[in-house]
């Protein structure tokens, strides 16, 4: 790889403690193991938290660490010419984002259960952040979003339909129950990063769907380039990392993550009744039974402690929901 084909990360604020880059490619791998391995390798030996995911259907990945570290990465990747021209997402953050490095071997890499999904060869319309306001103007536009419900309750584009699913694995049954009509329609699809449009635009044009759009880079590419003046935005994008939810510029907001649910709360829910650190939220207080109550104590206080000796608590592997 030559100095003017590697990845050099620029614009780096004064404040920041950690890098975040974001990056994903639809393409047909064959050698998992055999990336897994060096891969997981360098992320080690360079102090890279977060996940990468390698599939049959391409890689995924959310990574955190210092500038020499990211760059070391994205060009091991780059340097195989599947993977060239990989570009990741590239944000800051004042804390540690992950906890720990994984390097995963998956089915798929954003998880929606159907088969015969080709991406990398059929997907949608590619509209670039600064041409998105003008599309979703259209009053003849219908603009889907399709993430989750969870996410979208803390912001979304003004207007957008929501599928109300809890995963991504619910998305083709919301498609196949909505009117045959809407095949024909114009729609404008978007999510946090583009993977999962890319896949279920792919999805939808092989059952019959026409005309559909979908926003480059996702919202979070949206956020780091419309002013928000200047913005169709309403309220904070969703992120599967302890930064909880980016505003524009992508700074982080002020939304926290309820540790039981796995769902994220403005500050405000704490004057909630039911709100109880690390235990439960007012959305998940009747979900858990009192004995699982009695464990997330017991880990909220093993956190407390840890704190306190300025250590970051690991404890017992979470759930997490991937991008689902």
């Amino acid at each position: 790889m030559s100095n003017l084909d590697k990845f050099i990360i620029t614009d780096i604020g004064k404040d920041y403690k950690t890098i975040v880059a974001s990056f994903y490619k639809f393409i047909k791998l064959n050698d998992l193991a055999e990336i897994k391995i060096p891969l997981q390798d360098l992320c080690l030996k360079n102090n890279i938290h977060g996940t990468i995911l390698l599939a049959p259907e391409g890689l995924n990945g959310t990574i955190s660490g210092g500038k020499i570290g990211i760059e070391s990465i994205l060009n091991f990747l780059r340097r195989d010419n599947r993977f060239s021209g990989l570009t990741p997402k590239i944000s800051f953050s004042n804390n540690k984002t992950f906890s720990r490095m994984k390097v995963k071997l998956k089915k798929e890499i954003v998880t929606m259960g159907v088969n015969n999904v080709e991406p990398e060869s059929l997907t949608a319309k590619f509209v670039d952040a600064c041409q998105w306001n003008e599309l979703i103007s259209d009053p003849d536009i219908m603009l889907l979003d399709t993430r989750n419900h969870y996410e979208i309750s803390i912001g979304s584009f003004k207007g957008a339909m929501s599928p109300s699913t809890n995963s991504f694995r619910d998305f083709p049954v919301w498609v196949d129950s909505i009117d045959e009509k809407l095949k024909g329609k114009k729609i404008a699809m978007f999510c946090t990063g583009g993977i999962r449009c890319e896949k279920a635009s792919s999805m939808m044009l092989k059952k019959g769907f026409k005309n559909i759009y979908q926003l480059s880079g996702g919202i979070l590419k949206y956020l780091e380039e419309i002013n928000s003046n200047d913005s169709l935005w309403d309220g904070s994008c969703f992120v599967f990392d302890d930064r909880v939810a980016l505003n524009h510029g992508l700074k982080e907001s002020i939304y926290e993550m309820c540790h039981a649910c796995r769902t994220p709360y403005h500050p405000d829910e704490k004057k909630s009744k039911y709100f109880i650190e690390g235990v439960s939220c007012s959305k998940c207080y009747n979900q858990y039974s009192d004995e699982r109550k009695e464990r997330f104590a017991e880990r909220q206080k093993q956190i407390d402690l840890a704190k306190k000796r300025n250590e970051k608590h690991l404890g017992k592997k979470m759930r997490s929901r991937n991008n689902d």
